[in-house]
């Protein structure tokens, strides 16, 4: 039966950035499809928490644990923990990124600008969005190609794909609040080419990789953005959280069997035009 093929019923995940808006939606979705999932983020009270949250809502086993993907060791130890307890890992989610924000307001706008823009905060963002995903997939997917199989899903965005609109960035008076900065985009195109790399380095294995891009998510933001995004789409919305849970479900399984170095974009048709 067609639904059969959306099933994980037997499979392992691992979620990297399982505490973020979208990350929590990510587990919640694999576990509801029948996969114990393994959250892994920075905080390890957290994530375990989160875990136990997981498997009282899905009634499946899952594992909260810490993990500095920017580091081998870590990922490696996060690595050993999943196989130990689990057997082995079918599933990879590399969603963890940090997002450049400034967060000062009196200097955001002159430090967002690319003339100014920090040096370090260049590096820290391709160290998590970009290396992160290179360490995880480097020792997770070997595992999955040593076993014959596997999906990787890498999380890029539609600035992976088109220039951030910096006119989304205004106050309705005209003036600009920060300006976003070259380094997310730069970051989330790496990601998708990267997914290229893997899906024909790894496809005699049995290993899919493909990328997942996203648009923007309604969190909170003020009226005036949510309004300009909004109008910026096709469907004239902003997602909701829960918007990715079936693009995460069919890549991870035997619905996408057939798909490998592809980018899924779920985005409301903001790339469309």
């Amino acid at each position: 039966m067609t639904s059969s093929m959306f099933s994980l019923e037997g499979r392992t995940a691992v979620v990297t950035g399982a505490l973020g808006l979208i990350g929590r939606e990510h587990c919640r979705a694999l576990a509801e499809a029948g996969a114990s999932v393994i959250a892994t983020d920075l905080d390890a009270e957290a994530c375990a928490s989160f875990a136990e949250e997981l498997s009282a809502e899905s009634g499946r086993r899952c594992m909260g644990m810490a993990a500095d993907i920017t580091d081998p060791v870590s990922v490696r130890a996060l690595f050993d923990a999943a196989v130990e307890a689990f057997g082995r890992v079918h599933i990879l989610v590399n969603n963890a990124a940090i997002n450049d924000m400034v967060e000062d307001p009196v200097t955001a706008l002159e430090a967002s600008r690319f003339e100014n823009y920090p040096i370090d905060l260049w590096r820290r963002c391709l160290d998590v969005n970009v290396t992160g995903a290179f360490i995880c997939s480097q020792v997770f997917g070997a595992h999955m190609a040593e076993q014959g199989g596997g999906s990787i899903i890498n999380i890029a965005s539609t600035y992976g794909m088109v220039a951030p609109d910096q006119s989304l960035y205004r106050n309705e008076d005209g003036t600009q609040t920060f300006y976003k900065s070259a380094v997310y985009p730069t970051a989330k195109g790496a990601i998708i080419n990267f997914t290229r790399f893997l899906a024909s380095y790894w496809g005699a294995a049995g290993v899919r990789v493909n990328t997942l891009s996203p648009g923007g998510v309604q969190n909170g933001q003020d009226r005036h953005f949510v309004e300009n995004y909004s109008r910026r789409t096709p469907l004239g919305e902003m997602a909701r959280p829960t918007d990715y849970r079936g693009g995460i479900v069919f890549l991870a399984g035997d619905a996408s069997r057939y798909m490998t170095g592809a980018n899924l974009v779920v985005d409301g048709g903001w790339t469309a035009w």
